[in-house]
């Protein structure tokens, strides 16, 4: 079970395998419109955020690029480039060596020229096959290890929705490298993913959770209702804080501009993140196993 105070803050970041190091509160993007996402990614770097979470299948990198060079021209002498962590990812029909060269190819094209270089490149789920899964990994490795042979500088690489079994089979390949940075997953108290969460740590990768909130989906949870009720505290930072107190990387995503304000609030100016030790052992749900994402059919478990 977690603690239930954690000395955490809106400026702690996450030492990662490669030593990067990571915000460990992200704004996700993912459903934002291209019109929607300069703006809103903008208002998200105003608020505090420092981490930008986008995606080849979201159709907004460019956007989301866009709005981390506004942001960063109006804040000149401030914030820097190097203040921001931004990451993208790589979509299933874009797996294999050279389908996936190409794909970094096209982020490139989109994000380049306003931010320069992306620091994280995640694989965004296992649905493919094992030969197109290690090309896609051979090429993320070469592009990462040597960027002046790429048209993207890579800082680091990463999974996402991969489960133990992917993970292995990464690991067990004559041709691995480089070892992940990040799985991300769908983590919340109803999909903890313990068995994940454990070679993870094992193996020095961080977890880093999306969709924190259950999409929304189980936010009128009878116990979670009494929770909050009972414990005078919104059902929203119940949730988030949950998240941060197992140790994850955070990504909340919310098109509401008093959302995202609220959302990073969650986590003190400085200090430490804590809960009610009655709401984390009552959030503890090791055999929980609710899927609210992939259209509820879990990918870590994708066999091919």
């Amino acid at each position: 079970m977690a603690p239930s105070t954690l000395k955490v803050d809106r400026h702690t970041k996450r030492k990662l395998n490669n030593g990067q190091e990571i915000p460990i509160a992200g704004y996700g993007v993912y459903t934002l419109t291209p019109k929607e996402t300069v703006d809103l990614v903008y208002e998200a770097l105003k608020q505090g955020y420092r981490h930008i979470d986008t995606a080849v299948l979201y159709g907004n990198e460019r956007e989301s690029a866009q709005g981390v060079a506004k942001f960063l021209k109006d804040n000149q002498g401030k914030v820097k480039r190097e203040d921001i962590w931004f990451t993208t990812k790589i979509w299933n029909s874009d797996h294999g060596y050279n389908e996936t060269k190409t794909a970094v190819d096209k982020i490139a094209s989109k994000v380049k020229e306003h931010i320069g270089y992306v620091d994280l490149i995640l694989v965004h789920s296992p649905k493919s096959n094992k030969e197109k899964r290690l090309g896609t990994w051979k090429a993320l490795q070469e592009l990462q290890q040597d960027p002046k042979n790429g048209s993207l500088e890579i800082r680091s690489i990463g999974v996402s929705n991969f489960g133990v079994k992917h993970l292995e089979e990464l690991f067990a390949w004559d041709g691995f490298k480089v070892k992940p940075v990040v799985n991300q997953l769908e983590l919340h108290p109803w999909l903890p993913h313990h068995k994940i969460r454990d070679f993870l740590v094992k193996h020095d990768i961080a977890a880093e959770a999306y969709s924190p909130l259950t999409q929304g989906e189980n936010l009128d949870d009878p116990e979670l209702l009494q929770l909050a009720e009972k414990h005078k505290i919104n059902k929203v930072e119940i949730l988030l804080k949950w998240s941060f107190l197992q140790g994850f990387i955070v990504l909340a995503k919310t098109a509401k501009v008093e959302r995202i304000k609220q959302n990073l609030e969650v986590l003190p100016e400085s200090g430490s993140v804590s809960l009610d030790e009655d709401i984390v052992k009552a959030l503890d749900k090791p055999d929980s196993h609710q899927v609210f994402t992939w259209f509820g059919s879990d990918p870590t478990v994708y066999v091919n």
